[in-house]
């Protein structure tokens, strides 16, 4: 069985290290653990493992943020993925920093990239990791604190948090979103 794990986030060295790109830390992160290497490839980047007979494909769109759901689509239609073996890994706004939480639908929430993401798909049930960012920013600065680097005390447990994403998304993918959040949720 195949699956899909999409980690979003921004191409170019100015955005690696953004509160917007936890999903693709989250991504380089597994690939580095499982020493993989990210091929460009149509609208992503992207490797695959074998996980206990499952083949995992991980993709990281190069189509910007607010493009998210053209590659989103693409790789789902390409691999032949149903949407309940897609996870989308997202940074999340409305999460304490350092906050992981799996659920297998939801809104927006105002985020452009899963906004992109549901217009694709014509549908908003699909499974996503939501990785906290927290919201210490002022009114109306939203863009501005997502686009803007982890302070360097977040970067100092970045690792941790990416290790515990992990988890989520080997577990999704060998037993399934209930059993995941079952186990995993805070």
């Amino acid at each position: 069985m195949n699956y899909l794990i999409v980690g979003l986030g921004n191409i170019g060295p100015e955005y690696l290290f953004t509160r917007h790109n936890i999903g693709f830390m989250a991504l380089d992160y597994l690939a580095k653990l499982k020493e993989l290497k990210f091929s460009p490839d149509r609208y992503a980047s992207q490797c695959s493992y074998k996980l206990k007979g499952h083949q995992i494909y991980l993709i990281k769109p190069n189509t910007y943020m607010n493009l998210s759901g053209k590659a989103v689509n693409y790789w789902m239609q390409h691999l032949k993925v149903p949407k309940e073996n897609m996870l989308i890994l997202v940074d999340d706004l409305a999460l304490p920093f350092e906050t992981l939480r799996l659920k297998p639908k939801g809104s927006s929430g105002g985020h452009n990239g899963l906004k992109s993401i549901e217009a694709s798909l014509l549908s908003s049930e699909y499974p996503r990791l939501r990785m906290g960012i927290g919201d210490n920013f002022p009114k109306g600065r939203q863009a501005e604190y997502v686009l803007s680097n982890f302070s360097e005390e977040e970067l100092g447990l970045i690792p941790e948090v990416l290790e515990r994403s992990i988890p989520f998304m080997e577990t999704f993918c060998l037993e399934g979103i209930q059993q995941t959040m079952n186990k995993y949720n805070q």
